[in-house]
């Protein structure tokens, strides 16, 4: 590129017919070198922007491949959240149901709760004049029991209900027979003493099974409640009441317990 501007100079110099004078021919010389130095630097200035634009070529580049791999992370982002969304919807109606489905348990534990105080005020006050004999009635679990001491229904030994028992049995079943939603357990319990001299009773568990046994036949055959919502156990000595073993403790050991639950068909069906 020098030898260009020294070959143009030379010839535009060549081409004049005037002869130069040392002073202008000095200036020439000034004016080549000051267009040589330019030239220089435009040079050196054309590298510098075409290294600039190499570099930039390159950081574009980079960043498209940044832009398409934010893009890719973006849409995956996006479609995890569209599936998280739709997993938290089917959450959210998941949630609706069970709400729904816990109150309607609610709504019938509740009832049931209701029914099964009704039920023991009533036998309370059908009951009232035995409850100094040996008969309380509470709530246990959502179940009342109604308990009777030995005392109250056998002799000493007996599984035959005696007169007394009788007519507290009969109180009883004049309750029950107004609460045909009431299923009917009747459990025979007796102390931890030995069963001596009592004939074909071989133990505490026959005794046991045998008086609650005599119960079910009273209330079905005499009383004339349906036999299919009855059901008659012998728990022998393995649930007492009191621990201690004094004779106190052993007579309120000896009871039969007749234990009323209501019905919980729509409950029953709720959870299947």
């Amino acid at each position: 590129m020098n030898k260009l501007v020294l070959f143009l100079f030379t010839a535009l110099f060549l081409s004049s017919c005037v002869v130069l004078s040392p002073k202008k021919y000095k200036s020439l010389l000034a004016q080549r070198d000051s267009l040589s130095n330019g030239l220089n630097e435009a040079n050196a200035r054309i590298e510098s922007l075409e290294e600039e634009v190499f570099r930039l070529k390159s950081d574009t580049t980079l960043l498209h491949s940044q832009i398409a791999d934010l893009t890719s992370k973006i849409n995956g982002l996006n479609s995890n959240n569209a599936n998280l969304r739709a997993a938290s919807d089917k959450l959210s109606e998941n949630l609706k149901r069970r709400e729904a489905r816990l109150k309607e348990v609610e709504d019938i534990l509740r009832k049931r709760d209701e029914a099964t105080l009704a039920l023991k005020d009533k036998l309370q006050k059908a009951l009232l004049g035995f409850q100094q004999s040996g008969l309380s009635v509470e709530i246990r679990n959502g179940k009342v029991y109604v308990s009777l001491t030995d005392k109250l229904l056998f002799s000493t030994g007996s599984i035959i209900i005696d007169e007394k028992g009788k007519q507290a049995l009969a109180g009883l079943a004049t309750v029950l027979k107004s609460q045909p939603e009431i299923n009917i357990s009747v459990e025979g319990h007796t102390d931890n003493q030995r069963v001596v001299n009592l004939g074909q009773i071989k133990d505490n568990w026959d005794l046991s099974v045998l008086r609650a046994t005599s119960v079910v036949r009273y209330l079905t055959d005499v009383q004339q409640i349906e036999s299919a919502r009855l059901t008659a156990t012998g728990k022998g000595q393995f649930q007492p009441i009191e621990d201690a073993n004094t004779p106190e403790a052993r007579s309120r050991n000896r009871r039969i317990e007749i234990v009323l639950s209501p019905k919980l068909d729509e409950l029953y069906d709720l959870i299947k």
